[in-house]
């Protein structure tokens, strides 16, 4: 829901609309003057993430669910049992949603990683960078360069190739 579906999806939309925009003369329809404001669509994304976000924890609590956060592991107990800062619980069913975060390597594996960021860095940019490279050929790469060409970055996306062709 932060960084990932929900916001890309918002993200994807506004690239739609640009695309709609571009092709409006074809169809008939002066659009002169039209801009993008990356700004404006970043604070209107976080403000639906974070209203989603108050929508789920709602709805976890209506349902009378305890969210503890912290750090947690299991423990040798013979019921189910974490421990999480501390403090031990015992349930039939445990779910624990670690979530996940990418890696950066370091500088002293590939030069210059440092200098990049991550899928996630793209929700925080605070503007739309005049030029990008992305780096990858999964879905989330394609889709990211996709959303950065269309909105107006001049957008590159770096594919390893494991053969000389």
């Amino acid at each position: 829901v932060n960084v990932g579906c929900v916001p890309k999806k918002v993200m994807w939309n506004a690239a739609v609309h640009a695309e709609f925009v571009h092709d409006h003369a074809d169809y008939g329809f002066e659009t002169p003057g039209v801009k993008f404001n990356w700004r404006t669509i970043k604070e209107k994304r976080d403000a639906y993430v974070r209203r989603l976000n108050n929508i789920y924890e709602n709805n976890v609590k209506k349902a009378h669910i305890d969210i503890i956060r912290g750090y947690g592991k299991f423990t040798a107990d013979p019921e189910p049992t974490i421990e999480v800062d501390g403090k031990k619980y015992t349930a039939p069913h445990i779910l624990i949603a670690t979530g996940g975060r990418p890696a950066v390597p370091p500088d002293s594996e590939i030069p210059g990683a440092s200098l990049g960021m991550t899928s996630d860095g793209f929700f925080d940019l605070e503007e739309l960078p005049r030029r990008s490279v992305i780096v990858g050929a999964g879905y989330i790469a394609v889709e990211i360069a996709g959303i950065l060409s269309t909105l107006g970055s001049e957008s590159s996306l770096l594919i390893r190739r494991d053969k000389v062709v």
